[in-house]
């Protein structure tokens, strides 16, 4: 344990450290790896960082960041110590996401129906309905198999005690799952040892069981469905993942230009003609998927997909309308969604969440601006957010400005000591950067969830914001059999 962790500080009452015991030792499923870690020099650890970043530049994993003048592409950022979760804590994930997730399909199944959760009163009827996420034009409108959310990515955290919380849900175009697989094939390239030493589970079958959820929600009863993605094109910021994952899956990319509506049947334009087309896994935006219902002046969907879609005739995942159940102000009534449908209490936990729609709540949030972390409601990638003790006076005052102006977009939580896990700075300088993970759901026939996901790491010293858009990075991600 000496050499690299020998300045690895661990004794902070602050944070959650993952590897190590505030004494300094090393928890038990950390033990090898710390051990082995220990014996690396800093000419190692440089030279496997190299090892990385060929394999990285060599498959174009790249992620897009907007408004840099050095250029919008650069290699995704990677650390190379793992996180590891063993099989237990992984198991109450598993339920407590699967839980969730149930929930909020019956949620929107219910609002997009009879809507008897709003005649309830159990989460107010004005908050969904002013929804910027809802889509009236869908009442009424059932998808395949009723599932209206097949890939969902909730992002967890760790407090200071080391409990699981769900900070939010993405279920609209999740992404960063093919970061997940790639930085598994490149660990195995730099470290290849590390893995005899522990039973690690597989994450390699995530396209396949990706593909066996679309082709379970098809509409048509071919025995092989045909699926595409659908793509915004190579500017946007996941371009890679769409391409990546189509590959994987063994199925055609498209961009809205490649698909054609005719009769209410959606094809894709091939060398051999005109394809039939049964599900899209659409990574556009609902706004920008029909300029017929849409936005009129989107260049990015296909005219027609929605009639189609409304006819049975194409499934889309997800649906349309879905981002209304990962509005920040819904995510709050989660735990009494979960109660209402369910009848059960919540296995994850939410952080607490103060709505600025509430009078009192909001003139706690005001009073509170230099302790509190506020949000836009349906912002993501770390924008549109206050990190309060990071905040100046000017710009807690501009954003006071902003939450009285327009209540319903903002909701404040506490300012979460993420857990830190420890993490190259660069390769001279080992030190703990907070982490969350991003767990990938898929709901066909059933929910189903590859063990691990996306472990985000903070790289800016002492920063919360993990979003690669901030300059976050991210780490393979163990679930392990003890």
């Amino acid at each position: 344990m000496i050499s690299l962790f020998e300045r690895y500080d661990a004794s902070s009452d602050r944070f959650f450290d993952e590897v190590l015991t505030a004494e300094g030792n090393p928890r038990g499923h950390y033990d090898k790896m710390v051990h082995r870690f220990g014996q690396f020099s800093l000419d190692d650890i440089s030279t496997r960082r190299q090892i990385v970043n060929i394999f990285f530049r060599n498959q174009g994993i790249t992620f897009t960041v907007y408004g840099k003048d050095e250029g919008i592409e650069r290699i995704f950022p990677f650390d190379l110590i793992p996180r590891i979760i063993p099989s237990h804590e992984w198991a109450n994930i598993e339920r407590g996401l699967i839980q969730r997730i149930v929930a909020l399909n019956a949620f929107l199944s219910d609002i997009y129906s009879s809507q008897k959760i709003l005649k309830d009163r159990i989460v107010p009827a004005e908050l969904v309905l002013g929804s910027k996420h809802f889509k009236r034009e869908f009442v009424g409108v059932r998808p395949p198999l009723g599932v209206y959310i097949h890939v969902t990515g909730s992002d967890i955290i760790r407090d200071r005690d080391g409990r699981y919380l769900v900070l939010e849900d993405n279920l609209r175009t999740p992404s960063g799952v093919s970061y997940m697989l790639q930085n598994r094939q490149a660990l195995k390239r730099a470290f290849p040892v590390l893995f005899d030493r522990y039973k690690v589970r597989p994450i390699d079958n995530y396209p396949q069981e990706l593909l066996r959820t679309l082709q379970e929600i098809s509409p048509s009863s071919r025995p092989e469905p045909n699926v595409v993605v659908l793509t915004p094109g190579i500017y946007n910021s996941a371009y890679f993942e769409h391409s990546f994952l189509a590959r994987q899956m063994g199925v055609e990319l498209t961009e809205g230009r490649d698909l054609v509506v005719n009769n209410n049947k959606v094809y894709t334009r091939t060398t051999r003609g005109l394809q039939r087309v049964d599900v899209i896994y659409r990574r556009v935006d609902d706004d920008f998927l029909d300029p017929l219902v849409f936005r009129a002046d989107s260049k990015l969907g296909v005219a027609g997909l929605i009639n189609a879609y409304r006819k049975g005739n194409v499934a889309l995942a997800n649906a349309i309308g879905t981002g209304v159940a990962d509005d920040k102000v819904i995510y709050s009534f989660v735990p009494k969604i979960i109660r209402y449908y369910l009848g059960e209490e919540p296995i994850l936990d939410n952080v607490e969440t103060w709505l600025a729609s509430n009078p009192k709540e909001m003139k706690y949030i005001l009073e509170n601006l230099d302790t509190l972390v506020v949000k836009a409601a349906n912002e993501s990638g770390g924008y549109g957010m206050l990190v309060g003790p990071e905040s100046t006076q000017e710009e807690r005052e501009r954003f006071a400005e902003k939450i009285v102006a327009n209540p319903r977009n903002y909701i404040a939580q506490p300012t979460i000591s993420l857990s830190r896990h420890p993490s190259f700075f660069n390769d001279a300088e080992l030190g703990g950067c907070h982490i969350d993970l991003r767990p990938y759901v898929l709901y066909g026939n059933s929910p189903t969830i590859v063990p691990g996901g996306l472990t985000r790491v903070a790289l800016k010293r002492g920063s919360l914001v993990v979003n690669s858009s901030q300059g976050g990075g991210s780490k393979d991600t163990w679930v392990i059999d003890e």
